[in-house]
Protein backbone atom coordinates (compact mmCIF):
# COMPACT_ATOMS: atom_id res chain seq x y z
CA UNK A 1 0.00 0.00 0.00
CA UNK A 2 0.94 3.72 -0.41
CA UNK A 3 2.49 3.88 3.26
CA UNK A 4 4.91 1.21 2.84
CA UNK A 5 6.38 3.38 -0.16
CA UNK A 6 6.82 6.53 2.66
CA UNK A 7 8.44 3.47 4.77
CA UNK A 8 10.78 2.92 2.32
CA UNK A 9 11.57 6.64 1.41
CA UNK A 10 12.14 7.24 4.97
CA UNK A 11 9.12 9.19 5.88
CA UNK A 12 7.05 6.56 7.89
CA UNK A 13 3.17 7.73 8.08
CA UNK A 14 1.32 6.79 11.63
CA UNK A 15 -1.36 4.90 10.93
CA UNK A 16 -4.61 5.60 13.83
CA UNK A 17 -5.75 2.74 15.92
CA UNK A 18 -8.57 4.56 16.10
CA UNK A 19 -9.54 4.72 12.06
CA UNK A 20 -8.35 0.88 10.61
CA UNK A 21 -11.53 0.35 9.45
CA UNK A 22 -11.07 3.39 6.50
CA UNK A 23 -7.43 2.29 6.20
CA UNK A 24 -9.29 -1.58 5.55
CA UNK A 25 -11.78 0.22 3.18
CA UNK A 26 -9.65 2.24 1.15
CA UNK A 27 -7.68 -1.04 0.26
CA UNK A 28 -10.41 -2.89 -0.43
CA UNK A 29 -11.75 -0.43 -3.02
CA UNK A 30 -8.64 0.01 -4.41
CA UNK A 31 -8.81 -3.73 -5.12
CA UNK A 32 -11.99 -3.60 -6.51
CA UNK A 33 -11.00 -0.75 -8.69
CA UNK A 34 -8.54 -2.92 -10.35
CA UNK A 35 -10.93 -5.60 -10.71
CA UNK A 36 -13.24 -3.47 -12.66
CA UNK A 37 -10.50 -2.27 -14.61
CA UNK A 38 -9.13 -5.95 -15.54
CA UNK A 39 -12.27 -7.38 -16.12
CA UNK A 40 -12.13 -8.06 -19.53
CA UNK A 41 -7.98 -8.98 -19.31
CA UNK A 42 -9.57 -11.68 -16.71
CA UNK A 43 -12.46 -12.57 -19.04
CA UNK A 44 -10.53 -13.86 -21.73
CA UNK A 45 -8.05 -15.98 -19.06
CA UNK A 46 -11.63 -17.20 -18.23
CA UNK A 47 -11.35 -16.13 -14.98
CA UNK A 48 -14.18 -13.83 -13.10
CA UNK A 49 -13.14 -12.69 -9.80
CA UNK A 50 -15.34 -10.60 -8.92
CA UNK A 51 -16.96 -10.86 -5.35
CA UNK A 52 -19.00 -13.96 -5.25
CA UNK A 53 -21.72 -12.23 -2.57
CA UNK A 54 -22.01 -9.45 -5.50
CA UNK A 55 -22.18 -12.23 -8.26
CA UNK A 56 -25.20 -13.83 -5.85
CA UNK A 57 -27.30 -10.82 -5.56
CA UNK A 58 -27.76 -10.07 -9.02
CA UNK A 59 -29.17 -13.41 -10.75
CA UNK A 60 -27.81 -14.23 -13.84
CA UNK A 61 -25.28 -11.43 -14.81
CA UNK A 62 -22.07 -14.22 -13.44
CA UNK A 63 -23.61 -16.45 -16.80
CA UNK A 64 -23.84 -13.22 -18.88
CA UNK A 65 -20.07 -12.22 -17.71
CA UNK A 66 -18.77 -15.85 -18.61
CA UNK A 67 -20.22 -15.69 -22.13
CA UNK A 68 -19.23 -12.01 -22.75
CA UNK A 69 -23.07 -10.70 -22.89
CA UNK A 70 -23.86 -7.12 -21.50
CA UNK A 71 -27.23 -7.94 -19.97
CA UNK A 72 -29.24 -5.73 -17.79
CA UNK A 73 -28.02 -7.72 -15.38
CA UNK A 74 -24.57 -7.44 -15.57
CA UNK A 75 -25.13 -3.77 -16.51
CA UNK A 76 -26.77 -3.68 -12.47
CA UNK A 77 -23.77 -5.46 -11.24
CA UNK A 78 -21.07 -3.42 -12.61
CA UNK A 79 -22.62 0.13 -11.76
CA UNK A 80 -23.54 -1.42 -8.07
CA UNK A 81 -19.34 -2.47 -7.81
CA UNK A 82 -18.41 1.02 -9.47
CA UNK A 83 -20.48 2.71 -6.60
CA UNK A 84 -19.24 0.70 -3.74
CA UNK A 85 -16.00 0.76 -5.14
CA UNK A 86 -16.18 4.81 -5.11
CA UNK A 87 -17.60 4.87 -1.05
CA UNK A 88 -14.48 2.96 -0.50
CA UNK A 89 -11.82 4.82 -1.52
CA UNK A 90 -13.56 8.09 -0.19
CA UNK A 91 -12.33 8.17 2.54
CA UNK A 92 -11.71 11.62 4.17
CA UNK A 93 -11.38 10.72 7.88
CA UNK A 94 -8.45 8.37 6.67
CA UNK A 95 -6.26 11.36 6.24
CA UNK A 96 -6.67 13.21 8.76
CA UNK A 97 -3.85 14.60 11.45
CA UNK A 98 -1.51 13.34 9.03
CA UNK A 99 1.31 14.97 7.74
CA UNK A 100 -0.23 17.22 4.63
CA UNK A 101 2.29 16.06 2.14
CA UNK A 102 1.48 12.17 2.27
CA UNK A 103 -2.42 13.42 3.34
CA UNK A 104 -2.29 14.78 -0.24
CA UNK A 105 -0.36 11.92 -2.26
CA UNK A 106 -3.34 9.62 -0.49
CA UNK A 107 -6.26 11.59 -1.76
CA UNK A 108 -4.69 12.46 -5.02
CA UNK A 109 -4.57 8.52 -5.22
CA UNK A 110 -7.93 8.50 -4.37
CA UNK A 111 -9.12 11.32 -6.35
CA UNK A 112 -7.14 9.17 -9.74
CA UNK A 113 -8.82 5.58 -8.39
CA UNK A 114 -12.89 7.54 -8.95
CA UNK A 115 -11.28 9.07 -12.10
CA UNK A 116 -10.94 5.57 -13.57
CA UNK A 117 -14.17 4.25 -11.88
CA UNK A 118 -15.49 7.24 -13.90
CA UNK A 119 -14.40 5.59 -16.92
CA UNK A 120 -15.69 1.96 -15.99
CA UNK A 121 -19.28 3.81 -15.43
CA UNK A 122 -18.46 5.25 -19.20
CA UNK A 123 -17.41 2.47 -20.68
CA UNK A 124 -20.44 0.45 -20.89
CA UNK A 125 -20.70 -3.43 -22.18
CA UNK A 126 -16.91 -2.10 -23.81
CA UNK A 127 -15.53 -2.89 -20.20
CA UNK A 128 -15.93 -6.70 -21.31
CA UNK A 129 -13.75 -6.70 -24.28
CA UNK A 130 -10.77 -3.67 -23.65
CA UNK A 131 -9.77 -1.91 -19.98
CA UNK A 132 -11.01 1.35 -19.54
CA UNK A 133 -9.11 4.42 -19.18
CA UNK A 134 -9.49 7.66 -17.99
CA UNK A 135 -8.67 10.59 -20.58
CA UNK A 136 -5.77 12.59 -20.16
CA UNK A 137 -7.43 15.23 -19.20
CA UNK A 138 -9.29 13.67 -16.59
CA UNK A 139 -5.79 12.72 -15.08
CA UNK A 140 -4.12 16.01 -16.03
CA UNK A 141 -7.08 17.49 -13.78
CA UNK A 142 -6.29 15.43 -10.74
CA UNK A 143 -2.39 15.51 -10.94
CA UNK A 144 -1.61 19.03 -11.96
CA UNK A 145 -3.28 20.54 -9.03
CA UNK A 146 -1.98 17.69 -6.76
CA UNK A 147 1.75 18.03 -7.60
CA UNK A 148 1.63 21.71 -6.53
CA UNK A 149 -0.22 20.72 -3.17
CA UNK A 150 1.96 18.41 -2.66
CA UNK A 151 5.37 19.97 -3.17
CA UNK A 152 4.20 23.23 -0.90
CA UNK A 153 3.28 20.91 1.86
CA UNK A 154 6.59 19.00 1.93
CA UNK A 155 8.27 22.65 1.73
CA UNK A 156 6.44 24.27 4.20
CA UNK A 157 6.10 21.36 6.68
CA UNK A 158 9.49 19.71 6.92
CA UNK A 159 9.21 15.66 8.49
CA UNK A 160 11.83 14.10 11.23
CA UNK A 161 13.03 10.97 10.03
CA UNK A 162 13.98 8.72 12.25
CA UNK A 163 17.34 6.76 12.18
CA UNK A 164 17.36 3.56 10.09
CA UNK A 165 16.62 0.44 12.17
CA UNK A 166 19.45 -1.61 12.89
CA UNK A 167 19.47 -5.10 11.43
CA UNK A 168 17.77 -7.87 13.71
CA UNK A 169 20.52 -10.43 14.81
CA UNK A 170 20.97 -13.61 12.62
CA UNK A 171 22.90 -16.21 13.33
CA UNK A 172 22.34 -16.80 9.86
CA UNK A 173 23.69 -15.21 6.03
CA UNK A 174 21.08 -12.72 5.60
CA UNK A 175 21.94 -13.34 1.54
CA UNK A 176 22.40 -10.79 -1.44
CA UNK A 177 21.44 -7.08 -0.36
CA UNK A 178 19.02 -5.37 -2.14
CA UNK A 179 19.24 -3.04 -4.91
CA UNK A 180 18.28 0.10 -5.48
CA UNK A 181 14.72 -1.24 -6.58
CA UNK A 182 14.03 -3.32 -3.12
CA UNK A 183 14.53 -6.36 -5.12
CA UNK A 184 17.33 -9.02 -4.03
CA UNK A 185 19.23 -10.55 -6.73
CA UNK A 186 19.70 -14.43 -7.04
CA UNK A 187 21.91 -16.03 -4.64
CA UNK A 188 25.16 -16.84 -5.90
CA UNK A 189 25.82 -20.92 -6.82
CA UNK A 190 27.02 -22.62 -4.04
CA UNK A 191 30.17 -23.45 -6.18
CA UNK A 192 31.09 -20.07 -7.38
CA UNK A 193 30.40 -20.60 -10.54
CA UNK A 194 29.39 -17.73 -13.06
CA UNK A 195 26.89 -17.13 -16.01
CA UNK A 196 29.04 -17.60 -19.21
CA UNK A 197 29.08 -14.19 -21.31
CA UNK A 198 27.09 -14.92 -24.51
CA UNK A 199 27.16 -12.82 -27.28
CA UNK A 200 23.87 -10.51 -27.91
CA UNK A 201 23.36 -11.56 -31.54
CA UNK A 202 23.40 -15.78 -30.24
CA UNK A 203 21.53 -14.74 -27.01
CA UNK A 204 18.24 -16.54 -27.10
CA UNK A 205 15.59 -13.87 -25.67
CA UNK A 206 12.91 -17.10 -24.63
CA UNK A 207 13.44 -20.39 -23.71
CA UNK A 208 10.67 -22.85 -22.23
CA UNK A 209 11.40 -25.85 -20.29
CA UNK A 210 9.50 -29.33 -20.28
CA UNK A 211 10.93 -29.95 -16.89
CA UNK A 212 10.40 -34.34 -17.29
CA UNK A 213 11.37 -36.70 -14.61
CA UNK A 214 10.34 -35.66 -11.39
CA UNK A 215 8.48 -38.75 -10.91
CA UNK A 216 10.84 -41.34 -11.92
CA UNK A 217 13.71 -39.26 -10.07
CA UNK A 218 11.51 -40.52 -6.99
CA UNK A 219 11.34 -43.78 -7.73
CA UNK A 220 14.60 -44.70 -8.66
CA UNK A 221 15.59 -43.92 -4.89
CA UNK A 222 12.55 -45.42 -3.75
CA UNK A 223 10.27 -42.59 -2.46
CA UNK A 224 6.32 -41.18 -3.22
CA UNK A 225 6.50 -39.95 -6.68
CA UNK A 226 5.17 -36.38 -5.11
CA UNK A 227 8.98 -36.58 -3.74
CA UNK A 228 10.09 -35.51 -6.90
CA UNK A 229 8.16 -33.10 -7.02
CA UNK A 230 9.35 -31.28 -4.01
CA UNK A 231 12.83 -32.19 -5.28
CA UNK A 232 12.14 -30.62 -8.28
CA UNK A 233 11.38 -27.03 -7.07
CA UNK A 234 14.53 -27.14 -5.66
CA UNK A 235 15.61 -27.17 -9.69
CA UNK A 236 12.90 -24.49 -10.60
CA UNK A 237 14.28 -21.69 -8.22
CA UNK A 238 18.15 -22.72 -9.95
CA UNK A 239 17.05 -22.36 -13.47
CA UNK A 240 15.19 -18.67 -12.80
CA UNK A 241 18.36 -17.44 -10.50
CA UNK A 242 20.42 -19.03 -13.25
CA UNK A 243 17.82 -17.21 -15.95
CA UNK A 244 18.46 -14.17 -14.08
CA UNK A 245 22.35 -14.08 -13.78
CA UNK A 246 22.67 -14.50 -17.36
CA UNK A 247 20.15 -12.06 -18.59
CA UNK A 248 17.28 -14.00 -20.02
CA UNK A 249 14.21 -11.84 -20.60
CA UNK A 250 11.98 -14.86 -20.77
CA UNK A 251 11.86 -18.25 -18.96
CA UNK A 252 8.65 -20.47 -19.16
CA UNK A 253 7.93 -23.32 -17.14
CA UNK A 254 5.48 -26.72 -17.69
CA UNK A 255 4.56 -27.25 -14.51
CA UNK A 256 1.12 -29.41 -14.96
CA UNK A 257 -0.49 -30.14 -17.97
CA UNK A 258 -3.92 -31.02 -18.99
CA UNK A 259 -2.85 -34.24 -19.54
CA UNK A 260 -1.45 -34.38 -16.00
CA UNK A 261 -5.27 -34.90 -14.32
CA UNK A 262 -4.69 -38.65 -15.18
CA UNK A 263 -2.80 -39.22 -13.01
CA UNK A 264 -2.63 -40.33 -9.18
CA UNK A 265 -4.72 -38.16 -6.95
CA UNK A 266 -2.34 -38.11 -4.17
CA UNK A 267 0.00 -36.86 -6.55
CA UNK A 268 -1.70 -34.26 -8.35
CA UNK A 269 -3.01 -32.99 -4.56
CA UNK A 270 0.96 -32.43 -3.39
CA UNK A 271 2.12 -30.83 -6.87
CA UNK A 272 -0.86 -28.36 -6.99
CA UNK A 273 -0.52 -27.87 -2.83
CA UNK A 274 3.32 -26.89 -3.11
CA UNK A 275 2.78 -24.81 -6.21
CA UNK A 276 0.41 -22.94 -4.18
CA UNK A 277 2.96 -22.70 -0.84
CA UNK A 278 5.68 -21.73 -3.48
CA UNK A 279 3.82 -18.62 -4.89
CA UNK A 280 2.88 -17.82 -1.48
CA UNK A 281 5.96 -18.17 0.25
CA UNK A 282 8.53 -18.60 -1.83
CA UNK A 283 11.86 -16.38 -2.23
CA UNK A 284 11.03 -15.50 -6.10
CA UNK A 285 8.56 -12.95 -4.30
CA UNK A 286 11.70 -10.38 -3.76
CA UNK A 287 13.50 -10.76 -7.14
CA UNK A 288 13.24 -8.84 -9.97
CA UNK A 289 10.44 -11.62 -11.38
CA UNK A 290 7.68 -11.05 -13.37
CA UNK A 291 5.45 -13.84 -12.80
CA UNK A 292 2.15 -15.04 -15.17
CA UNK A 293 0.52 -17.88 -15.57
CA UNK A 294 -0.90 -19.47 -18.27
CA UNK A 295 -3.61 -22.43 -18.38
CA UNK A 296 -7.60 -22.87 -16.99
CA UNK A 297 -9.03 -22.53 -14.54
CA UNK A 298 -11.25 -25.30 -14.57
CA UNK A 299 -10.68 -27.78 -12.06
CA UNK A 300 -7.65 -26.04 -10.36
CA UNK A 301 -7.97 -25.11 -6.50
CA UNK A 302 -9.67 -21.89 -6.02
CA UNK A 303 -7.03 -20.84 -3.36
CA UNK A 304 -4.17 -21.47 -6.29
CA UNK A 305 -6.00 -19.65 -8.37
CA UNK A 306 -5.75 -17.20 -6.20
CA UNK A 307 -2.60 -16.90 -5.50
CA UNK A 308 -1.50 -17.48 -8.80
CA UNK A 309 -3.68 -14.39 -10.13
CA UNK A 310 -2.37 -12.12 -7.06
CA UNK A 311 1.13 -12.75 -8.10
CA UNK A 312 0.61 -11.82 -11.80
CA UNK A 313 -0.86 -8.39 -10.16
CA UNK A 314 1.72 -7.82 -7.81
CA UNK A 315 4.39 -8.46 -9.78
CA UNK A 316 2.55 -6.85 -12.87
CA UNK A 317 5.42 -3.99 -13.18
CA UNK A 318 8.70 -5.59 -12.71
CA UNK A 319 11.24 -5.16 -15.71
CA UNK A 320 13.44 -8.38 -15.25
CA UNK A 321 13.15 -12.08 -15.86
CA UNK A 322 8.87 -12.96 -17.39
CA UNK A 323 8.70 -15.69 -15.45
CA UNK A 324 5.53 -17.63 -17.18
CA UNK A 325 4.22 -20.99 -15.61
CA UNK A 326 2.22 -23.49 -17.37
CA UNK A 327 -0.38 -25.12 -15.25
CA UNK A 328 -3.42 -26.94 -16.20
CA UNK A 329 -2.26 -25.92 -19.70
CA UNK A 330 -2.64 -27.82 -22.96
CA UNK A 331 -1.34 -26.35 -26.53
CA UNK A 332 -4.34 -27.45 -28.14
CA UNK A 333 -6.57 -26.13 -26.05
CA UNK A 334 -4.93 -22.99 -25.95
CA UNK A 335 -5.17 -23.07 -29.65
CA UNK A 336 -8.59 -23.49 -29.84
CA UNK A 337 -9.98 -21.09 -27.00
CA UNK A 338 -8.31 -18.63 -29.64
CA UNK A 339 -9.96 -19.51 -32.23
CA UNK A 340 -13.10 -18.98 -30.38
CA UNK A 341 -11.80 -15.55 -29.46
CA UNK A 342 -10.88 -14.67 -33.13
CA UNK A 343 -14.54 -15.97 -34.25
CA UNK A 344 -16.51 -13.63 -31.83
CA UNK A 345 -14.24 -11.42 -32.61
CA UNK A 346 -14.95 -11.59 -36.71
CA UNK A 347 -19.09 -12.08 -35.20
CA UNK A 348 -18.79 -8.34 -33.44
CA UNK A 349 -17.27 -6.74 -36.82
CA UNK A 350 -13.55 -6.76 -35.20
CA UNK A 351 -11.56 -8.50 -37.90
CA UNK A 352 -12.90 -9.50 -41.65
CA UNK A 353 -12.44 -13.21 -41.77
CA UNK A 354 -11.43 -12.77 -45.47
CA UNK A 355 -8.46 -10.95 -44.19
CA UNK A 356 -7.24 -12.79 -41.48
CA UNK A 357 -2.88 -13.28 -40.82
CA UNK A 358 -1.05 -14.74 -37.91
CA UNK A 359 -0.75 -11.04 -36.05
CA UNK A 360 -4.60 -11.36 -35.86
CA UNK A 361 -4.37 -14.63 -34.65
CA UNK A 362 -1.38 -13.80 -32.02
CA UNK A 363 -3.39 -10.87 -30.93
CA UNK A 364 -6.02 -13.01 -29.55
CA UNK A 365 -3.49 -15.75 -27.55
CA UNK A 366 -4.15 -15.64 -23.76
CA UNK A 367 -0.85 -13.42 -23.43
CA UNK A 368 -0.42 -11.77 -26.94
CA UNK A 369 2.97 -10.37 -25.70
CA UNK A 370 4.10 -13.28 -25.31
CA UNK A 371 7.42 -13.63 -27.81
CA UNK A 372 8.54 -16.75 -29.90
CA UNK A 373 10.03 -19.60 -28.16
CA UNK A 374 13.77 -19.48 -29.03
CA UNK A 375 14.66 -22.68 -27.31
CA UNK A 376 12.63 -25.62 -26.19
CA UNK A 377 14.67 -27.40 -23.54
CA UNK A 378 13.32 -31.07 -22.37
CA UNK A 379 15.05 -33.04 -19.39
CA UNK A 380 13.95 -36.99 -18.75
CA UNK A 381 15.42 -38.47 -21.78
CA UNK A 382 12.27 -37.83 -23.52
CA UNK A 383 12.34 -36.39 -27.27
CA UNK A 384 8.79 -34.68 -27.76
CA UNK A 385 7.11 -31.82 -27.47
CA UNK A 386 3.95 -33.16 -25.33
CA UNK A 387 1.52 -30.37 -26.61
CA UNK A 388 3.86 -27.47 -25.20
CA UNK A 389 3.18 -24.10 -26.63
CA UNK A 390 2.59 -25.07 -30.21
CA UNK A 391 1.79 -21.77 -31.42
CA UNK A 392 5.65 -20.38 -30.09
CA UNK A 393 7.69 -22.93 -30.78
CA UNK A 394 6.51 -23.40 -34.24
CA UNK A 395 9.99 -22.36 -35.12
CA UNK A 396 11.94 -23.26 -31.59
CA UNK A 397 15.42 -24.88 -31.51
CA UNK A 398 14.81 -27.97 -29.60
CA UNK A 399 17.43 -29.63 -26.74
CA UNK A 400 17.19 -32.64 -25.05
CA UNK A 401 18.96 -33.56 -22.25
CA UNK A 402 19.37 -37.25 -20.36
CA UNK A 403 18.77 -36.06 -16.47
CA UNK A 404 15.95 -36.41 -14.71
CA UNK A 405 14.58 -32.71 -13.94
CA UNK A 406 15.85 -32.52 -10.06
CA UNK A 407 19.14 -33.26 -11.04
CA UNK A 408 19.37 -30.03 -12.83
CA UNK A 409 20.88 -26.45 -11.79
CA UNK A 410 21.35 -23.11 -13.31
CA UNK A 411 24.41 -24.47 -15.23
CA UNK A 412 22.25 -26.71 -17.26
CA UNK A 413 20.32 -23.74 -18.29
CA UNK A 414 23.64 -22.35 -19.11
CA UNK A 415 24.48 -24.87 -20.98
CA UNK A 416 21.28 -25.54 -22.89
CA UNK A 417 22.25 -21.97 -23.79
CA UNK A 418 25.61 -22.30 -25.18
CA UNK A 419 24.30 -24.84 -27.16
CA UNK A 420 22.03 -22.90 -28.75
CA UNK A 421 24.39 -19.97 -29.08
CA UNK A 422 26.41 -22.39 -31.17
CA UNK A 423 23.32 -23.12 -33.76
CA UNK A 424 22.33 -21.23 -36.31
CA UNK A 425 18.95 -20.31 -37.18
CA UNK A 426 17.81 -20.13 -40.98
CA UNK A 427 13.80 -19.74 -40.89
CA UNK A 428 13.93 -21.39 -44.30
CA UNK A 429 16.59 -18.64 -45.57
CA UNK A 430 20.38 -19.66 -46.69
CA UNK A 431 22.36 -20.03 -43.64
CA UNK A 432 25.50 -17.52 -43.13
CA UNK A 433 29.12 -18.35 -41.90
CA UNK A 434 29.24 -17.37 -38.83
CA UNK A 435 31.37 -14.47 -37.88
CA UNK A 436 33.31 -16.12 -35.31
CA UNK A 437 33.78 -19.47 -34.18
CA UNK A 438 33.59 -19.00 -30.50
CA UNK A 439 30.68 -16.69 -30.04
CA UNK A 440 30.85 -16.74 -26.03
CA UNK A 441 33.47 -17.65 -23.36
CA UNK A 442 32.83 -18.87 -20.16
CA UNK A 443 34.78 -16.37 -17.13
CA UNK A 444 37.65 -18.39 -15.55
CA UNK A 445 37.40 -21.22 -13.28
CA UNK A 446 33.26 -21.38 -14.44
CA UNK A 447 33.55 -23.80 -17.39
CA UNK A 448 31.63 -26.94 -16.66
CA UNK A 449 33.02 -30.17 -15.72
CA UNK A 450 31.95 -32.65 -18.70
CA UNK A 451 31.83 -35.65 -16.48
CA UNK A 452 29.00 -34.04 -15.26
CA UNK A 453 26.84 -34.55 -17.90
CA UNK A 454 27.22 -38.20 -17.87
CA UNK A 455 24.82 -38.78 -15.47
Amino acid sequence: MQWHLFEQAGAPMTLRLDRQQDYKRFIDGAQLTDLLTDLSADLAQGLLLLPQEALDAFPGAEDDLRQGRWSPAAAALIGDLTALARRWVTRPAMTRGMHPGAATVLNTAACLMRAQLDAVDAAGPTVLTRAPRPSVVARTRVLAPARLRSALAWSLTPMTVPTARPPAADPGDPGPAADDTGLRPPPSHPDGMRAPQIAADRMPSHVAVIMDGNGRWAEQRGLPRHEGHRAGIAAVYETVYGALEIGLRHLTLYMFSTENWKRDTEEITNILEATRRELDEGPLRDMNVRQRWSGRPDRLPQDLVHSLRREEHRTRTRTGLTLTTCINYGGRDEITRTAAALAQAAREGEVDPHLLGEDDFARHLPHPDMPDVDLLWRTGNEQRTSNFLPWHAAYAELYFTPGYWPDNDRRDLWQAITEYSRRQRRHGAVPTPLTSPANHHWPPHTRPDPRRRAR
